[in-house]
């Protein structure tokens, strides 16, 4: 409680004794009209007393709990300046964690919270690895694993400073009433220095084990007199020395050693020094004569350190060296060996070289597929990966249908089997062609030292270009096949409707031979006539079509005037049609300049009628044509027999007959229309209805120069 509490206190009191006060007045009335076996007023000084007396127990447990309260915060203040003290000369650091946000909150060094971080954020300032060590500590701790663990963390490496080591302690901070830990304790501890220390003294004590281990090292020790007086076993050894006492009671000089004798010791402390000496050359002297038995070359070095005493006299030469000439020539050899090396390298890399050239020119690339990690290499590089794909990437580059091959092939390799892959599949990606690429994989296990299979590995080849070839040839095989198949059929039809006109020309002809009446005869010679019309026609047709066949029309576009032609077409086309059939030329313009061919389009509107002519015998024939928006439009109708559906289907078929085996014309107007329409961009459009007529429409696309309309219609 504070000031203002009390403040409370004291008029609650106020208040309370101001509703007591009428309370007294109303006692002693009711004591004085009817009486009291105890005393009202008594009862309500003793209340009032009693209210008086909690009011300073109240008041003296107010001012307890604040002396408590500040000497609890003066506690506190100076554990928190200890502890500052403690965390600052002991390099530490505390922070808690949270299971349930997973969060760190750091302490400063006053004891309260300085900063959160998620986990993410601090991973920022450690080490990966290290970190993710920390994390697991803190999970077994957490899931009751462990009560405490220490890790060891390194800082993050920057290039502006230099890397910490840290050793964090944790420990269980608190619980909840479930008994489920609810915070963490981290001490952080900075062990840099520590640890850079016991790294030099190991590294030190590594740098002398040599030295002290006189088993690894020639030892070598001359007096001041330049005698020798000490030798190590390992020194006899490489000098092939056979009696090491003999040796030493020769009393050899340091200037009988030949690896030593060009060097004055007096001038001397330490010298680092290798000599290379050919025993062969000092066979007569003392040194090699009596007690080195060792011939040829030697590769020595030595360590040669003088003894002084205080005032710098000589005491004695100790020398630490070893025989290196094995490690000499074993670095020739290397050194030989290297070069060879280096060569057959150069082979090899010019090898590659001219596989990786194989594969940039020829458009294939390595595979490798590795079933322990599920992912699918690619490159046109040995030995580099370029693209790396998992299953599902695979999955989703191939096209829906071809999906189920792509997760067959891999179900396969995933359960090592030990038979190839030979799959092509059809992928999304497209080329810059706007082409769907589709490559082949070839694939074979490779075995490891266990007989097991490691890897697929393999080729992948683009397959668009030949597959495309193999697609356009199929559909040209299949053109041929078609055209052979159509030309045979041509061919057929063609000598079947030609013998015809021709059989019915040598039959009449052959009746003038025979006995016969004069009064026929007209109408043999007119027979004849007509077949031969027929005939001549017909054999026109073929030769038209087989130069549209051949591409030998050539079209002349020119501008010339569509309306003043157009009656001229028509009129030829019905040259022979039935008198009893009206005939209709629908003109609507005076003028209609246009840029196109008139031979052909007027051959066209002639054919057109002159087939409206041949099936109409009755009723009446119309053509007409208008333009409308950018197209010129025929149209030829006519009242005659019509073609049955049976016959509309095949209405541009060469020879087509309808359901009664009739044949339009001579078998080739409607295809020779068709072709010649379409071949000037064009299109042909049919309706009829056997017994009621037919209707055919043309449809030109042109450019109209000039357009002047008939102010009447002329019939």
């Amino acid at each position: 409680m504070n000031l203002k509490g009390l403040s409370t206190i004291l008029r609650f009191s106020v208040f309370t004794l101001s509703l007591f006060a009428p309370s007294v007045t109303r006692a002693q009335r009711f004591d004085l009209h009817f009486g009291s076996a105890f005393d009202t007023s008594h009862l309500l000084a003793y209340f009032i007393a009693t209210m008086f007396i909690a009011i300073l127990v109240m008041l003296f447990y107010n001012r307890l709990y604040v002396f408590r309260e500040q000497d609890a915060r003066k506690l506190l203040k100076h554990r928190n300046s200890r502890l500052g003290l403690v965390m600052q000369a002991g390099r530490l650091r505390l922070w808690v964690y949270y299971p349930e946000t997973r969060h760190y909150r750091f302490i400063s060094e006053t004891g309260e919270y300085s900063r959160e971080y998620n986990p993410i954020d601090l991973a920022h300032f450690y080490d990966r690895d290290d970190f993710e060590g920390l994390r697991t500590a803190i999970f077994d701790i957490c899931e009751n694993r462990r009560l405490t663990s220490t890790v060891q963390l390194r800082s993050a490496q920057r290039t502006d400073e230099s890397q910490k080591i840290y050793e964090v302690h944790l420990s269980i901070a608190a619980k909840d009433y479930k008994g489920r830990i609810t915070q963490l304790l981290g001490i952080e501890h900075d062990v840099t220095t520590e640890y850079e220390k016991n790294a030099n003294t190991k590294q030190l004590l590594m740098r002398y084990h040599t030295v002290f281990n006189s088993s690894l090292i020639d030892m070598l020790y001359y007096n001041k007199d330049g005698v020798l007086t000490e030798i190590n076993d390992k020194a006899c050894q490489s000098f092939n020395i056979p009696d090491r006492t003999n040796l030493l009671a020769e009393e050899y000089r340091y200037k009988d050693n030949p690896l030593f004798n060009n060097i004055d010791l007096e001038g001397v402390n330490s010298l680092d020094t290798t000599a290379i000496i050919d025993f062969s050359k000092h066979q007569g002297d003392r040194f090699y004569s009596k007690t080195w038995g060792k011939a040829g070359k030697m590769y020595y070095e030595a360590s040669i350190n003088a003894i002084r005493d205080n005032e710098g006299q000589l005491k004695g030469v100790y020398i630490a060296g070893r025989n290196v000439t094995e490690m000499v020539e074993s670095f020739h050899q290397q050194r030989a060996g290297a070069i060879a090396l280096q060569k057959a390298t150069k082979h090899i890399q010019e090898y590659i070289d001219n596989i990786n050239y194989a594969l940039r020119v020829s458009n294939v690339r390595l595979v490798n597929y590795y079933p322990q990690s599920y992912t699918l290499d690619i490159s046109n590089i040995i030995g580099k990966s370029q693209i790396r794909l998992s299953q599902l990437r695979c999955i989703r580059l191939a096209i829906p249908r071809h999906r189920r091959l792509v997760s067959s092939a891999l179900n396969r390799m995933d359960h090592l089997t030990r038979h190839n892959i030979n799959q092509t599949i059809e992928t999304e990606i497209r080329d810059e062609k706007k082409r769907q690429i589709s490559l082949m994989f070839n694939l074979i296990p490779i075995l490891n030292g266990d007989k097991h299979v490691d890897r697929y590995f393999g080729m992948c080849r683009n397959m668009t270009d030949i597959l495309e070839t193999e697609k356009k040839l199929a559909i040209e095989t299949q053109k041929a096949q078609e055209a052979e198949l159509l030309k045979e059929s041509f061919l057929t039809n063609m000598s079947y409707e030609i013998r015809t006109p021709l059989t019915t020309v040598l039959g009449y002809a052959d009746l003038f031979e025979t006995e016969h009446d004069e009064a026929d005869e007209p109408i043999f010679v007119e027979e004849i006539k007509k077949n031969t019309n027929i005939l001549l026609r017909l054999i026109n047709d073929i030769l038209f079509i087989s130069k549209l066949d051949a591409d030998m029309v050539e079209f002349k576009h020119e501008d010339f005037d569509f309306a003043e032609y157009f009656d001229a077409y028509c009129q030829m086309g019905w040259s022979s049609i039935s008198p009893e059939v009206k005939t209709i030329i629908e003109n609507p313009y005076e003028h209609m300049i246009i840029n196109g061919d008139p031979e052909y389009m007027g051959k066209i509107v002639q054919m057109l009628c002159q087939i409206s002519a041949l099936f109409t015998h009755k009723g009446h024939v119309r053509a007409k044509y208008e333009y409308h928006r950018g197209d010129l439009v025929i149209s030829v109708e006519d009242t005659g027999s019509g073609i049955d559906s049976e016959g509309l289907k095949n209405a541009f078929v060469r020879f087509a007959r309808d359901g009664q085996q009739q044949i339009c014309g001579t078998g080739l107007d409607l295809p020779i229309i068709k072709e010649l329409a379409e071949k000037m961009g064009g299109t042909v459009e049919i309706q009829s209805e056997l017994g009621k007529g037919t209707t055919v429409w043309l449809f030109f696309p042109c450019e109209v120069k000039n357009l002047e309309k008939k102010h009447e219609m002329i019939v």
